[in-house]
């Protein structure tokens, strides 16, 4: 069961606390799924014992209380119980604590230390350089409904006049305007060669993100696609945006919501998915962990284990609407495959494990998304829409997901529709080796050329 496939890991919380000199602001940078997550523990001593809060600036949020600080024999150790969250580490003479971060089963290392730490952020060859050739502005705008206010950035051809217009959206996971992992800013790069064409970009930080209000943990796919409403209503409100040329450009889990915002919204004038899916979440996150456990070179073996009881855990909430009744089975499927585990296999601390596995089935995000079908949505889009793949995507396998795209459009007989393999390319669109996420980082190209021209002559012609 610690083989479980996590996709998405939610609000970050821990604790700390002292013996010696602990006390004071503890920095470290969390990496994780292709994201750097800086993390700020503030430790205080009280009458009682160490107290703790938790910081996670890029995901804006403050003051998160931690269940339970100790600091013994030069180890911190830290839970925060509402996350299912661990942390143990030692200091050296050198007062760094090197240790390990523990969520669901997989562990990532975390050191933490008392400087102020910056993202590890260098300029890529494709980062646009000030002053930008056109206009820039941080906007703001509101989702009422939800109660959250969303920050992002608008960029214009100019100053003055009247322009077409595209949101993006970004993939799955806190992401801020940038959609920023392991140093790259692909929408930054995006937003620059699509305005440069004469096309006015949007990009908001998800809710609970960077400058934007609410709790991203709490979120659904559903929600996120109400932001995005919320952005094309405000598009809307500028008098430099052409009201009937507004249209949604969403990467992976943005080409799902796209759709569901185009279903709904007949205003809206195209849609662009960028790796957007067209099979069930359920079968998509099975798929995905085969192939990038393949090149990481997992035995067939141990992929065919780990897709069974994916598989039996995945059907749970699929094929259950009431959420005490999945609870249940799922809690007494977990137990019950733990008890058939080699002992060589069993997990040091079984029921945190088993809790930590049931946080994450049972979000609301990941509940939606194992049930989510994007097909009877894309019957509905009307809208031009253009999809394209990278070749060597193993997150989202092009072809599986383009034809079912393709199949679900022409069932609701939309027939401005242009699907595309790019060679050569992964999720990211970027020219790459092999499509495996541990590329991503090396790789320099933030976004090929070849799907930049794609997209940026397919929405030309969508708004002329």
């Amino acid at each position: 069961m610690k083989n479980l496939t996590i996709i998405f890991i939610a609000v970050l919380a821990f604790s700390v606390s002292k013996a010696q000199d602990i006390t004071g602001e503890w920095n470290g940078m969390l990496k994780f799924q292709g994201k750097q997550l800086r993390i700020v523990f503030h430790i205080v001593q009280t009458d009682t014992g160490l107290v703790s809060t938790m910081d996670s600036p890029d995901q804006g949020a403050k003051g998160i209380p931690v269940t339970s600080t100790s600091f013994e024999d030069a180890t911190l150790s830290l839970i925060i119980a509402s996350a299912k969250i661990t942390y143990n580490g030692e200091m050296d003479d050198q007062q760094m604590i090197r240790g390990t971060f523990v969520q669901a089963g997989f562990s990532f290392p975390l050191d933490l230390t008392r400087e102020k730490i910056e993202k590890e952020i260098k300029p890529r060859p494709q980062d646009p350089g000030k002053p930008y050739p056109y206009y820039s502005e941080d906007v703001t705008f509101e989702n009422a409904e939800a109660k959250v206010k969303l920050a992002g950035t608008l960029t214009l051809p100019a100053k003055e006049g009247n322009y077409p217009a595209v949101i993006l959206i970004t993939g799955s996971g806190p992401q801020n305007r940038d959609e920023e992992l392991l140093g790259h800013r692909p929408f930054l790069v995006l937003a620059d060669h699509l305005t440069k064409n004469g096309i006015a970009v949007l990009r908001f930080d998800d809710r609970g993100t960077g400058e934007s209000t609410g709790e991203f943990s709490k979120a659904t796919t559903e929600d996120f696609a109400a932001d995005v409403e919320s952005a094309f209503n405000y598009l809307k409100t500028r008098k430099e945006i052409d009201s009937a040329k507004i249209g949604l450009m969403g990467h992976s889990e943005g080409g799902i919501i796209a759709p569901m915002v185009a279903a709904n919204n007949l205003e809206v004038k195209f849609i662009v998915l960028l790796a957007g899916t067209g099979i069930p979440g359920s079968k998509l996150l099975l798929l995905q962990q085969e192939l990038i456990g393949r090149a990481k070179g997992v035995s067939e073996s141990d992929l065919e284990k780990t897709r069974t009881l994916n598989q039996e855990a995945f059907d749970i909430v699929v094929n259950n609407e009431n959420r005490d009744s999945i609870e249940a089975k799922l809690r007494a499927f977990i137990v019950k495959s733990f008890e058939e585990f080699p002992a060589e296999e069993q997990p040091e601390n079984p029921e945190e494990v088993i809790e930590q596995q049931m946080q994450v089935l049972l979000s609301p995000w990941m509940m939606f998304f194992l049930k989510h079908d994007p097909a009877p949505v894309l019957k509905n889009v009307k809208c031009p829409v253009l999809a394209l793949n990278g070749e060597k995507d193993l997150q989202v396998p092009p072809k599986i997901n383009l034809d079912a795209i393709s199949n679900a459009l022409a069932q609701g007989k939309n027939k401005s529709v242009t699907t595309k393999i790019l060679p050569g390319m992964n999720h990211l669109f970027q020219e790459c080796e092999t499509g495996s996420p541990d590329e991503y980082e090396k790789i320099e190209q933030t976004f090929s050329p070849v799907a930049l021209a794609e997209i940026a002559i397919w929405i030309t012609g969508q708004v002329k």
